[in-house]
C-alpha cells in the first residue's frame, strides 16, 4: 500500500562514468570455504524427500533454463537485518532499491529490467505475489531469510510455475529443511541508523522411539524483531515476524505444517524528493508534512503503513517407489492492514461528508484499509527413470480482497461517524493452471525438454478507480529446449518459452488494458572445471502489448503502466566462479542488454507523436560487479562486494529529465567463526560495511509529464519532472550468532 505525491524536479548531475572502466565485475553471492572442495559438490542439495516440495518448479543443469542458486551458507554472513532483495543484489541482472535508503523496510527488485510485479515469486511452490497488484511486499515478511534453505532465481520465462506469469524472472524460495538433531540459535545485530535485529531459532530434531532412526517428528521455529530509523528522515521500521514448522518424516512420507508471518509498522518514505532537494537535503521526507493553524510546518507522527500477514501451509509428500513421488499442498494467507495520512484542505465531498455552511474543506486524518484472503491448493506428480523425468502438476487458488477507507479525525467533522467508510470496494480473482513437463535423455549427449501449461484467470472488481471489471483469460504457455553435452565439462543449451499474463488492478485503473505476451529465446553455455565455473547466456525476449512502466504515478502513488505494442529485450549475461587458489575466490557477473519499445507513440505538446524506438523505462543497458573473497583460514573470510548499474531512463520517451544516473558501490563483508566445545557449537561474528566509499547515489525514482495550456496561452506545452529515492552513504551492520 503506497501513497506517493508527485513533485516537480530537476534532473541530477551526471555521475562519474570512470567507475565503469575501473570495475566490470559483478558479485554472484558470498561463498564459504574451502574453495577447493566447493566446486566438487552441489551446495544446493537438500534431503531427497524435502526436495519434492519444489521439484515441480525448480530446475537443475539438465534443464535448458537460465538460473542461479543462493543457499543458506551464502546468506548467513550478510543476513544482519536487510531484506531479501538486498541480499540478492549481487545475482546476475538484478537491480535492487530501498525506500528508506538502508535496505530495511520497503525494498524492491528488478531482473533484466522487469519490476517486481513481473517476477513470479513462490514459497515452497505456493504463490506469494499479491493477486491484485502482482507485486511483492517483502516488508510483510521481515527476516524471512533466516528461515530459508535456498533460493533459485530463473531468469526469463523459466519453467511453468504457479501464480502470475514470469515476464522477467521467477524466484522460488524453499524454507528450512528439517533437522535430525536438536539445535538452537540466537542471533543479534546492530548498526547505523539505530538498526538492530534480534532472532531466536530452535529445532527439537527428529523425535523417534528409536534414537538411531531417521524417522519421527520435528518441531522448529523462529522469532524475530527488527527496528531501524532508516537513512531517510523518519523512515522508521518496526517489524516483527515468526516461523513455526512441524514435520513428520517417515520412510516414504514427508508431511510439513507451517505457520509464518509478519507485522510491520513503517513510517512512509514513498514520496521521493525532487532534484533540487536531492542536492541540498538528501534525507528530506515530505510524508506527513502539513501547516498548522498558526502557519507552522509540522509532521504528523503517525503517517505510517501498518499491515499484518499470516501464512499457513500444509505439504504432504509421498514416495511410492524409486520412480514415483507426489506432492499435495494446501495453503491460506490472511492479510489485513492500513496506511494513515494527514490530509490538508480535503474536500468534504471526496470523503462522503456534507459541506458546512461556512466550510467546504477540512483537515482530516484518513486510513485506507485492505482486508484480504488467499487460499488454494497445489499438486504435482513426478515420474523419474534412467532417461525420463516427467512432472505433471497444477494449482487452483482464490483471492478475495476488500478495500475501504475511514476518516478517524476531522477538524470539521460534519455528519461523520467514527466507523463510517467513505469508500468500499471489493475484488476477487480465481487462478487455475495445469502443466506437464519432461526432460528426456535422447542420447548420451542430447537431452530434450518440453513443457506445456494451460492457465485460466478470472478477475472481478468494482471500484471508483477500476470501474466494473469482469475479465476472464485463457492462456496457453508452451516451452521447449535441448541440452547438448559437448564433453564432461561443457554443455550448450537452447530454449524457447512463451508466457502470457493478465493486467493488474492499477492497469484497469489507468484505462482498458490488454493482456501481454512474451516469446523468450535463450542460448547458453555452461562450463565446470576444477578451477572455474562459467555460465554464458544470450537472450531475446520479444513482447506483444507489454505493460511497461511509464515512470509516472497514480493519484495514490502506484506506478502506472501502459501497453506499448511491440517491444523487446536483447542481452548477454556472463557469470563465473574462479578459484584462484585455496584462499582466493572471484565471482563476477556482467549483463549487457538493449531494451526497446518499437514505434512508440506518446502525446507531447498536445500532439500524438511517433518517437520510434525508445528505451524501456528502468532498464539499464549494463549491470556489472564482483565479489572478491580472501579466506586466510576456514574460519575467517573477507569479501569485497561491488556493484555497477548503468544509466537508465525512468520514462519511455528518452527525456533528459527522466535520466537516472549510473552508480557504482562497494561493500565489505567480514566473518569469523569460532568452533567451541562447551555450551555453544559455534560463535559467528559478522560485519557488513555498506557503500564503503561513501558514494552518493540514487537507485530508483519516478517521472511524470502533463500537458499545460497556462504556461503558453494558445498552445500546449508538456511539463515534466522527476522524483528520486536516495540511498545511504557509508553505513554498517555487525552481528553475533550463537549456535548450540
Amino acid at each position: 500500500m503506497k501513497n506517493v505525491i508527485k513533485l516537480q524536479t530537476k534532473s541530477t548531475k551526471p555521475t562519474n562514468l570512470l567507475s565503469l572502466r575501473l570495475f566490470s565485475f559483478i558479485f554472484l553471492s558470498t561463498t564459504y570455504l574451502s574453495f577447493s572442495q566447493e566446486i566438487k559438490k552441489d551446495t544446493t542439495k537438500i534431503n531427497e524427500l524435502d526436495a519434492v516440495l519444489v521439484s515441480a518448479i525448480r530446475v537443475d543443469s539438465k534443464t535448458p533454463v537460465t538460473f542461479s542458486n543462493l543457499n543458506k551458507k551464502e546468506l548467513k554472513s550478510r543476513n544482519l537485518g536487510q531484506d531479501i532483495p538486498i541480499l540478492m543484489n549481487y545475482m546476475p541482472s538484478v537491480v535492487t532499491t530501498s525506500d528508506a535508503g538502508n535496505g530495511i523496510g520497503y525494498t524492491g527488485i528488478r531482473v533484466r529490467g522487469s519490476d517486481a510485479t513481473r517476477v513470479n515469486i513462490t514459497i515452497n511452490g505456493i504463490p506469494y505475489n499479491d493477486s491484485e497488484s502482482q507485486g511483492t511486499y517483502w516488508v510483510n515478511m521481515p527476516d524471512f531469510a533466516s528461515s530459508l534453505e535456498s533460493i533459485q532465481l530463473q531468469r526469463g520465462v523459466g519453467t511453468s510455475t504457479n501464480g502470475s506469469g514470469a515476464f522477467g524472472a521467477s524466484l522460488n524460495m524453499l524454507t528450512d529443511n528439517y533437522s535430525k538433531v536438536s539445535n538452537g540459535e540466537i542471533s543479534n545485530s546492530a548498526g547505523s541508523f539505530n538498526s538492530r535485529k534480534n532472532t531466536v531459532k530452535f529445532s527439537t530434531g527428529l523425535m523417534s522411539a528409536e534414537t538411531s532412526s531417521a524417522q519421527g517428528f520435528e518441531i522448529a521455529g523462529r522469532l524475530s524483531v527488527l527496528k531501524s530509523d532508516g537513512y531517510v528522515d523518519r523512515a522508521s521500521s518496526d517489524l516483527k515476524s515468526y516461523f513455526l514448522q512441524g514435520t513428520y518424516v517417515g520412510k516414504t512420507t514427508l508431511i510439513k505444517a507451517l505457520a509464518f508471518g509478519g507485522k510491520e509498522k513503517t513510517y512512509q518514505s514513498w514520496n521521493g524528493i525532487d532534484g533540487e532537494t536531492l542536492s541540498n537535503d538528501r534525507t528530506f521526507n515530505s510524508a506527513g508534512m502539513y501547516t498548522d493553524e498558526f502557519g507552522k510546518i509540522r509532521f504528523y507522527d503517525n503517517e505510517t503503513d501498518n499491515y499484518q500477514q499470516d501464512h499457513y501451509q500444509l505439504h504432504w509428500n509421498e514416495k511410492f517407489s524409486e520412480k514415483w513421488n507426489t506432492n499435495l499442498a494446501f495453503h491460506y494467507t490472511k492479510g489485513k492492514g492500513y496506511y494513515e495520512n494527514y490530509k490538508e484542505n480535503a474536500d468534504f465531498t471526496d470523503y462522503g461528508l456534507v459541506p458546512l455552511t461556512s466550510e467546504v474543506t477540512t483537515d482530516l486524518i484518513r486510513q485506507k484499509w485492505l482486508d484480504n484472503d488467499f487460499y488454494g491448493t497445489t499438486f504435482s506428480s513426478n515420474y523419474k527413470d534412467k532417461n525420463l523425468n516427467l512432472i505433471i502438476g497444477g494449482a487452483l487458488n482464490k483471492y478475495k480482497g476488500s478495500h475501504f477507507g475511514k476518516v478517524i479525525w476531522a477538524r470539521f467533522a460534519s455528519q461523520s461517524e467514527l466507523e463510517d467508510h467513505y469508500y468500499e470496494d471489493f475484488a476477487s480473482k480465481t487462478d487455475g493452471n495445469v502443466f506437464a513437463k519432461a526432460n528426456y535423455q535422447l542420447t548420451k549427449k542430447i537431452s530434450l525438454y518440453g513443457d506445456l501449461q494451460l492457465r485460466n484467470v478470472c478477475y472481478k472488481a468494482n471500484s471508483l478507480e477500476t470501474g466494473l471489471v469482469n475479465d476472464s483469460f485463457n492462456f496457453f504457455n508452451p516451452k521447449a529446449g535441448l541440452n547438448y553435452d559437448l564433453n564432461s565439462k561443457n554443455t550448450l543449451y537452447f530454449s524457447f518459452a512463451r508466457a502470457n499474463r493478465e493486467p493488474n488492478r492499477d492497469d484497469y485503473s489507468n484505462g482498458t488494458p490488454k493482456p501481454e505476451q512474451l516469446n523468450d529465446f535463450e542460448l547458453g553455455w555452461r562450463l565446470t572445471s576444477e578451477k572455474s565455473k562459467w555460465n554464458v547466456t544470450a537472450y531475446y525476449m520479444k513482447y506483444k502489448n507489454q505493460l511497461v512502466l511509464t515512470g509516472a504515478l497514480s493519484d495514490v502513488g502506484a506506478p502506472l503502466r501502459e501497453n506499448v505494442g511491440d517491444s523487446f529485450r536483447l542481452g548477454l549475461e556472463i557469470d563465473a566462479t574462479l578459484y584462484l587458489s585455496e584462499k582466493w575466490l572471484v565471482r563476477p557477473n556482467i549483463a549487457f542488454c538493449t531494451n526497446k519499445n518499437q514505434k512508440y507513440y506518446f502525446q507531447k505538446d498536445g500532439v500524438l507523436q511517433d518517437f520510434g524506438n525508445t528505451n524501456i523505462a528502468f532498464s539499464p543497458n549494463f549491470v556489472a560487479g564482483n565479489c572478491l573473497t580472501f579466506a586466510p583460514s576456514e574460519k575467517l573470510q573477507f569479501s569485497i562486494l561491488s556493484k555497477f548499474v548503468g544509466k537508465q531512463f525512468m520514462g519511455n520517451i528518452g527525456s533528459k529529465t527522466s535520466e537516472l544516473n549510473s552508480y557504482f558501490v562497494n561493500d565489505l563483508n567480514v566473518s569469523y567463526e569460532i568452533l567451541t566445545k562447551k555450551v555453544f557449537k559455534s560463535i559467528l561474528f559478522s560485519v557488513l560495511v555498506n557503500n564503503v566509499l561513501d558514494y552518493k547515489y540514487v537507485s530508483n525514482g519516478y517521472y511524470f509529464t502533463y500537458d499545460d495550456t497556462w504556461t503558453s496561452p494558445g498552445s500546449t506545452t508538456t511539463i515534466d519532472g522527476s522524483g528520486y529515492y536516495p540511498q545511504a552513504g557509508i553505513n554498517f551492520l555487525a552481528g553475533m550468532t550463537l549456535k548450540f
